[in-house]
């Protein structure tokens, strides 16, 4: 790795570190083949797998109560149920609506969140559905595809009153290393938008420059040496609207399509001769729409391709740095959430994702994911230490326990373009603080 001059006495070497992104392959789409088939299976398969969870907890919660299923249920009788939410929700868009005739009479709503007061939420399982009442379960919290138990009992008006919810809880661990005595750091950034009116140059340089050594006193010098991986979570690209219209591109049009790939390149590259650095795809990006988003080609970066410290990756991605296991996102589960779901604030919705031992439970029904037949990559099967979102409008950060001594941090990584500010990890202690870079051009 590169040694950082500052003079010629001080040399500051680049701390090192082990690094795993194994768990990717789960994310990756290879020998499945699309033959035409439904959303129906990956919901079956998600199902069984929350299913046969919730049933090995359901005795140490309610041991003194029967588990059946929702065929089977009997008025006033006491039990537990478990499947997965639907939330009917009155704002919801649909598609049909475009081609109403009465179209004209209902104004087709676009706000940001879809809630209104009238939503309800109903538990499905392969025998059948059942409309959910009470005030355990909150519309407001919950939405499509959260498997949950439920304790309660049928009414006579033929729906399941909820008196209680077992969710399923932050996953297994693996322990923390404990000889970590030195400080290292990887650094989260997200929302480069190179291209775009909002992107300033400058701003991205200074940090590149700071990551590789070549920015700040001596001091500086030291915290930048202490820089051990880099992850760029998605956004990292805006192309211009206007050439992105189906239309054959003249070859000026074409240089300028490419322009914002060939700087990200330059930057990348830069950053790739002094330290790891893994780049994730984003809703904006040259990728796949549809989760889970394939790295992007390599061809794209020629500059950073050929160094073996740069890493095209999946969104989302998961990897280990000396031991300490990152999972993170580019932002759009935590995005629809926020439209078909209420929280006070981003971080809320990061958490009950964990919880829920879900990445992405809205899709497919609101957020596009390919149609799986044999499996959910979404499921969150190890807890992870540090679990990240990119592309949010702000900085937040939130360290959770969970019940088997579990622990979590939490972090939103704010969009650079309009903040300024990366995130850096502590991999000794899980603490973070942001690097905020601000500049003016007149």
């Amino acid at each position: 790795m590169e040694s950082m001059e500052i003079d010629s006495e001080k040399v500051h070497e680049r701390k090192q570190s082990d690094y795993n992104y194994l768990q990717d392959e789960r994310f990756e789409i290879q020998k499945e083949m699309y033959r035409g088939q439904q959303y129906s299976q990956i919901y079956f398969a998600r199902l069984h797998l929350m299913r046969t969870l919730l049933y090995s907890l359901a005795p140490t919660w309610k041991p003194h109560l029967p588990v059946g299923k929702v065929l089977g249920l009997e008025e006033g009788k006491e039990c537990i149920i478990v499947g997965t939410l639907f939330k009917h929700m009155k704002l919801k868009p649909c598609v049909l609506d475009e081609y109403s005739k009465e179209r004209s009479v209902t104004p087709l709503v676009k706000p940001h969140n879809f809630m209104h007061p009238d939503d309800n939420l109903i538990l499905e399982d392969e025998s059948g559905r059942v409309k959910l009442g009470g005030s355990a379960l909150s519309p407001a919290i919950y939405v499509t595809g959260v498997v949950v138990a439920l304790h309660g009992k049928e009414t006579c008006a033929g729906e399941f009153f909820v008196e209680d919810v077992l969710e399923a809880g932050l996953p297994p661990q693996i322990e923390r290393p404990i000889d970590l005595q030195e400080d290292k750091y990887v650094v989260l950034l997200s929302g480069l938008c190179i291209g775009s009116k909002s992107a300033n140059p400058l701003q991205f340089q200074l940090l590149v420059d700071h990551i590789t050594g070549h920015l700040g006193d001596e001091a500086e010098q030291g915290l930048a040496a202490q820089i051990v991986h880099v992850v760029i979570a998605g956004n990292s690209v805006e192309f211009p609207r206007k050439l992105i219209n189906g239309q054959n591109l003249a070859s000026k049009d074409q240089s300028t399509l490419y322009e914002p790939i060939r700087e990200i390149d330059i930057m990348l590259n830069q950053i790739a001769a002094g330290v790891s650095v893994d780049i994730m795809p984003g809703l904006n990006d040259p990728a796949n729409f549809a989760l889970p988003q394939q790295p992007l080609n390599r061809c794209l970066f020629p500059g950073s391709a050929p160094y073996n410290t740069f890493r095209s990756c999946t969104n989302p991605h998961s990897f280990d740095v000396d031991n300490i296991r990152f999972l993170g996102t580019s932002g759009q589960n935590i995005d629809d959430l926020d439209k078909y779901s209420e929280a006070k604030s981003k971080l809320d919705f990061v958490e009950r994702t964990l919880r829920w031992r879900h990445l992405a439970p809205t899709a497919p029904n609101t957020l596009g994911c390919y149609p799986f037949t044999d499996r959910d990559p979404f499921l969150i099967e190890t807890c992870p230490h540090v679990y990240f979102v990119g592309n949010q409008d702000k900085y937040d950060n939130r360290l959770i326990k969970g019940s088997e001594g579990q622990l979590v941090r939490l972090i939103c990584i704010p969009k650079f373009c309009e903040t300024g500010i990366a995130v850096a990890v502590n991999l000794k202690n899980l603490e973070c603080h942001t690097l905020s870079f601000s500049t003016q051009i007149s």
